[in-house]
């Protein structure tokens, strides 16, 4: 039954884990059901040859660090693009609420099962897990006494942790319903037995304070609340009423840009932010994601004087310098010409490759540093005075760079670059450029930074005659 199920979910050869939930489910099909499976009571004929093909390949296999990591993406999806659970648990990407269109329409859809939901749940906080966890409750509610080799959960587990998470939310009522429902399928459940006891005596007290002290508002965003910054953008003037913004081909008096003119999109004037599209091609993009894919490893961010890997920025990266291949060189002297500022060491950092894979995101933060005590100034060539973010791959939905105090967005495309200057003409950091790597909800997001900094720029860049610019 369990091969027949994975046949099926692979008959398309060149079916593709861009979709997270398809993602998500593989990482989980191989971490606990499979083993599950092997391990089962029924799996009693050629137990030896199973058990020894699993170690062979048991090393190789995602662990549990994979599949709460995936779990926690897809919870994130949710909460920030506001997406309906129960569509979800269908394989549809949809917000919540009736009649509005999917986000994303995958190919083929998948669904998700109540043991799946189960885990996404107990991954979060009890205010995100109640959704998911009511979603499995249902599930299993339906399927109530057919039993599943690869489940690891159960309807009454999914009562108890659901009861707890509306407990822990302040609706007491709702948490006693579903307790005295577990009794009901396991009536000598002597912990969920005192529950109900503590459950009615609140009740009868007229507390309705749990464990978080009553409160029935959601707690801090598990991702930013830049909703309106993924979807359709809060009112702005149109861009015919922005003033100077429109496209041209610049050279920006570079020889090397003579021949081939860099198409240049304003996007906006303060903060200045400018799109450079086909900044570069299809090969050379290919030929960088291969050098830094055997190098990628978990993006970290500044904290304090160290750096540490981060909750809220999810990605791997890898440094190229420029030595690593021609095609690296290359694009140095074109962002050079581009920007018209200085990249010889150590004025530039060498460029980062980042993938964000299932629910990868970075959250809202300064590429500059907002401290001399940041590592960026270990280099000792000032602060980071300007940002080439380079759009390596398209994405299905999501992935956005999202300007927050700005009120603005750029969409991930294919082969572009962005540029926005970090620090004012005076020195300060420009504190629109306050921006965000919006969660990737479908695709595999590779972009590359070359990050630029204020030493050697003097004569490029100079500074105003008044000091407030």
């Amino acid at each position: 039954r369990f091969y027949e199920k994975v046949q099926a979910l692979h008959q398309d050869p060149k079916a593709s884990v861009d979709n997270p939930l398809l993602a998500f489910s593989l990482i989980k099909r191989l971490h606990s059901d499979w083993p599950n499976v092997i391990y089962s009571n029924e799996a009693t004929e050629n137990i030896q040859a199973l058990h020894a093909d699993f170690k062979e390949v048991e090393q190789e296999l995602p662990g549990a660090e994979d599949l709460d990591g995936a779990a926690r993406a897809l919870m994130r999806l949710q909460d920030v693009y506001a997406l309906s659970v129960k569509g979800m648990a269908n394989g549809v990407f949809q917000r919540a609420g009736a009649g509005r269109p999917p986000l994303y329409s995958p190919g083929r859809r998948i669904s998700l099962s109540a043991d799946d939901c189960f885990h996404v749940g107990v991954t979060g906080d009890y205010y995100h897990s109640i959704a998911w966890l009511e979603e499995a409750v249902s599930l299993f509610r339906l399927s109530y006494g057919n039993w599943n080799p690869e489940d690891r959960s159960s309807l009454e587990d999914a009562l108890d942790h659901l009861a707890f998470s509306y407990f822990m939310a302040g609706n007491i009522s709702h948490a006693l319903s579903l307790s005295r429902e577990f009794l009901h399928y396991d009536p000598s459940n002597q912990r969920v037995v005192r529950n109900v006891a503590k459950y009615e005596k609140l009740l009868e007290m007229g507390t309705a304070v749990g464990l978080a002290g009553g409160s029935h508002g959601p707690p801090p965003h598990c991702c930013p609340p830049f909703h309106s910054l993924l979807g359709p953008l809060s009112p702005q003037p149109a861009p015919e009423h922005l003033p100077q913004l429109g496209c041209s081909y610049e050279t920006n008096g570079s020889p090397y840009l003579l021949l081939q003119p860099a198409k240049k999109e304003m996007v906006r004037i303060r903060p200045y932010v400018a799109l450079y599209h086909d900044f570069i091609s299809d090969t050379e993009a290919e030929t960088i994601k291969g050098l830094a894919g055997p190098w990628l490893q978990r993006s970290v961010v500044a904290s304090g004087e160290k750096q540490q890997k981060a909750e809220y920025r999810i990605s791997k990266s890898a440094w190229l310098k420029d030595t690593a291949d021609p095609v690296v060189r290359a694009l140095e002297q074109r962002i050079a010409a581009v920007t018209g500022l200085d990249l010889r060491p150590p004025y530039a950092e060498y460029l980062q490759v980042v993938n964000y894979g299932l629910g990868g995101h970075y959250e809202p933060h300064f590429d500059h540093a907002t401290s001399r005590k940041s590592p960026l100034y270990r280099m000792k060539s000032g602060n980071r005075i300007a940002t080439v973010m380079i759009y390596l791959s398209a994405v299905e939905a999501g992935g956005s760079t999202a300007f927050v105090y700005a009120n603005f967005s750029v969409p991930v495309v294919k082969n572009a670059a962005l540029f926005w200057w970090n620090l004012r003409r005076n020195g300060d950091g420009d504190g629109d450029t306050l921006h965000a790597g919006c969660p990737v909800l479908a695709g595999d997001k590779w972009v590359a930074n070359k990050w630029i900094h204020e030493h050697g720029q003097e004569f490029r860049r100079p500074c105003s005659t008044d000091p407030r610019d």
